[in-house]
């Protein structure tokens, strides 16, 4: 008798994440603790938070892998109206919770509650939505092309007023890719990428600590010690790690050398202590992750799963992009844009949304999986 049991959730989705918000966790106690032990005089206070953060997040993973993915297809407008809403509170004098000049933030008592943490699925989850309900005019008309990149235009806008330049960025991106991937006509999807990609730049511009940061990123070492001191911090942790590393505890960048250690730049101390070997296993990790959910994406739609499909590329691309831009400002690729490493850096909103999209990917790989042994069943 052959009884093969079938793992019941996918190896390379599971495992991977799993690795990262292991390795997150360890490396955040190693950042944090100096900053923990001045601020709050308790070197493992931030790591205790992680923690339950980590724990939060496990309970948004387990709840979308019991949640089917028709629940987020159903009700992906609403999602999404309620996303504005929250978005739009943040304008509201007296409720947004203002840290370092951005309103980004509503506080719940000990938690803060960051909107646009949310707001990046629940607009990839409307327009996977979107994708299904008009999928011959997206393709065919300017209208039911252009009509969805009006809806996101809405939310970027709301989200440069916080200001949140990265998190526009990475959801801009997002959609492009998105729309790229439904195979729609590049002399449609050109026009509109190169009129963003303007708009974009000329926001990036406009602000004058922006325009800084355009500036100094190129050289940082002009201005080493005020507009390139982060940089130059994070590329010193570089070279301190060289090929194996320092080892793990013996970061010297984390001891108030290099602001936002444990959050923005903790990649910065991985590369430190772990040395290039870790932080290319770290990218290979995400590599692995990403490419196996376009990978995804792709058989879920030729298996005519097409919400399903556009859902596991836009999660494939939101984790993608944003570890990509982080990576690039860590290394003085890409200036820097406040954004997390998803999966790893200390944030309570980022590791509970990225979780949460890891469970749904799950739960798309096995509702793919295991819909012909339904039809079956039913047949029978």
């Amino acid at each position: 008798m052959n009884d093969q049991r079938e793992i019941p959730f996918d190896p390379v989705i599971a495992g991977c994440a799993a690795t990262l918000v292991i390795i997150g966790l360890v490396m955040v106690g190693s950042a944090s603790m100096e900053v923990s032990a001045r601020l709050y005089d308790n070197a493992f206070h931030l790591l205790a938070r992680h923690l339950i953060y980590v724990a939060v997040a496990a309970i948004a993973c387990v709840f979308a892998l019991m949640t089917p993915v028709a629940f987020w297809q159903r009700g992906d407008r609403v999602w999404l109206v309620g996303t504005f809403v929250l978005l739009g509170l943040l304008l509201v004098p007296g409720i947004g919770r203002e840290v370092n000049g951005s309103v980004r933030w509503i506080p719940l008592g000990p938690f803060s509650f960051q909107p646009s943490e949310f707001a990046k699925f629940f607009v990839v989850t409307y327009l996977a939505g979107y994708l299904i309900r008009h999928d011959e005019s997206v393709r065919s008309t300017w209208g039911g092309f252009v009509r969805p990149l009006g809806v996101v235009t809405v939310f970027v806008i709301l989200l440069l007023l916080e200001p949140d330049f990265g998190t526009a960025a990475v959801l801009m991106a997002t959609v492009m890719g998105m729309i790229f991937l439904v195979n729609v006509p590049l002399a449609r999807l050109l026009p509109v990428v190169a009129l963003a990609a303007s708009v974009m730049a000329v926001v990036a511009v406009w602000k004058p600590y922006r325009l800084e940061r355009l500036t100094s990123f190129t050289n940082p070492w002009a201005d080493q010690f005020d507009s390139g001191y982060q940089l130059t911090q994070a590329l010193i942790a570089f070279g301190r790690g060289e090929m194996l590393g320092t080892g793990l505890g013996n970061s010297m960048q984390k001891q108030f050398f290099l602001p936002e250690a444990h959050t923005d730049f903790l990649f910065s101390i991985i590369a430190e202590e772990l040395g290039a070997v870790g932080a290319l296993i770290l990218v290979a990790l995400f590599t692995l992750l990403v490419l196996r959910c376009l990978s995804l994406g792709k058989t879920l739609i030729a298996a005519e799963m097409p919400f399903h499909g556009y859902l596991a590329y836009g999660i494939a691309l939101l984790i993608g992009i944003q570890a990509l831009i982080n990576i690039g400002v860590n290394i003085g690729r890409l200036p820097t844009k406040g954004l997390t490493l998803p999966l790893i850096s200390f944030g309570g909103n980022s590791l509970i949304v990225s979780c949460l999209m890891i469970g749904v990917l799950i739960r798309i790989e096995y509702e793919y999986r295991t819909r012909p042994m339904a039809a079956l069943r039913r047949r029978q």
